[in-house]
C-alpha cells in the first residue's frame, strides 16, 4: 500500500469512512471513567432525563471519530501530529446500536513555513449515523511529511 503525503490532500478531497456500531456497555464504561453524568452511565435515570435514555459522552463520540480518522487516513500516512482542533460541535445524540460513519474534506492546505518538508492540512469532519442523521461536527489540522522529491532545499 502506498503511504499518503501532504501533496495526496488537495484542497476539496472528499472521503466518506467508518462503520462503527455504538456498544452500550462501551458507553457507560468510557463515560464511567472520563464523563460520569447520569445520562451517560445509569439506564434507569437517563430514561427520565429530557434526552430520554442513555447517549454517549461527546468525547466518546470525539474519540470513535479519532479512532476512524486513523484507520481510514492516517493508518498508512505521514502524519506526524495535530496543532489542534479549530471547532467541535454535538449536534445530536450518539444512542446505543447507533452505527457511525465520517465525512471529510478537506478546506485548505499550507506548507510549513519554518519546516518545508511538512504541511498542514486542515479538515472539516461529518459524524452521521445509519439514518444520515448528523451528530457531530469538527475542524481540525493534521501535519502530514511532503514527499521528499518535492521539498526544495533551503
Amino acid at each position: 500500500m502506498t503511504k499518503t503525503y501532504w501533496e495526496d490532500f488537495p484542497v476539496g478531497r472528499e472521503d466518506t469512512f467508518g462503520h462503527r456500531i455504538v456498544d452500550e456497555d462501551e458507553i457507560i464504561e468510557f463515560a464511567t471513567e472520563f464523563d460520569p453524568q447520569l445520562f451517560h452511565i445509569d439506564k434507569d435515570l437517563a430514561k427520565d432525563h429530557f434526552f430520554g435514555g442513555i447517549i454517549a459522552s461527546g468525547w466518546h463520540t470525539g474519540a470513535m471519530l479519532m479512532r476512524l480518522i486513523v484507520d481510514n487516513l492516517l493508518q498508512n500516512s505521514t502524519s506526524v501530529g495535530s496543532p489542534g482542533i479549530e471547532q467541535l460541535r454535538w449536534k445530536a445524540p450518539v444512542r446505543p446500536d447507533d452505527i457511525l460513519s465520517a465525512h471529510s474534506v478537506v478546506l485548505e492546505t499550507t506548507v510549513h513555513k519554518k519546516k518545508p518538508d511538512r504541511g498542514f492540512t486542515k479538515f472539516e469532519y461529518t459524524v452521521f449515523n445509519q439514518h444520515d442523521e448528523v451528530k457531530m461536527t469538527m475542524v481540525s489540522t493534521i501535519i502530514f511529511l511532503r514527499r521528499p522529491e518535492t521539498v526544495v532545499p533551503s
